[in-house]
């Protein structure tokens, strides 16, 4: 037995309630998001990007599970561009009630400190507006992720709606 002390992990869930409430940052001329439904590129990127920030939930899993996940009609991928080299993805899923969490965001390790995260979640969040019956953009962070994570939600317009510990 560990005499370590447990690590408690802070989780922040954010939403956007009214496209209105959207702040959109500066995107670079060179940045873009292109769709995706390839599963082997949703693993590469999940374990690119999460692996800095203990992204472990499908760690596990197999390319079966993946086919699964990424064909399903209510998830959308991008892939973002920087330029021609690819810089992160997004994962959002279209829920009831004209609820769409996005479910990952991030950059590759390489593209980290760019100055391209704001612009990159703000192409993000006015694709997951353009869904129809869109009523709410949701996410949550936690302690675990980036250390600017949180401010880039909110400069965005996100605003907390609940708070756990885990």
């Amino acid at each position: 037995m560990s005499n370590l002390p447990a690590m408690e992990i802070k989780v922040r869930y954010l939403e956007i309630t009214e496209e209105e409430q959207f702040i959109p940052s500066k995107v670079a001329t060179n940045l873009s998001l292109k769709p995706n439904d390839d599963a082997a590129i949703n693993t590469r990127f999940y374990r690119e990007v999460g692996g800095n920030w203990q992204w472990v939930d499908r760690l596990n899993w197999t390319d079966n599970q993946w086919d699964e996940w990424v064909s399903r009609e209510n998830l959308r991928t991008w892939v973002a561009y920087l330029g021609a080299r690819e810089a992160g993805y997004v994962e959002m899923e279209i829920q009831e009630g004209g609820n769409i969490e996005i479910v990952y965001f991030g950059l590759l390790p390489l593209m980290i400190g760019k100055g391209i995260g704001g612009g990159m979640l703000s192409l993000a969040v006015r694709e997951a507006w353009k869904i129809k019956g869109t009523q709410r953009v949701w996410l949550h962070t936690c302690s675990e992720d980036h250390p600017h994570a949180l401010g880039n939600y909110q400069k965005r317009g996100f605003r907390l709606f609940k708070t756990e510990v885990i």
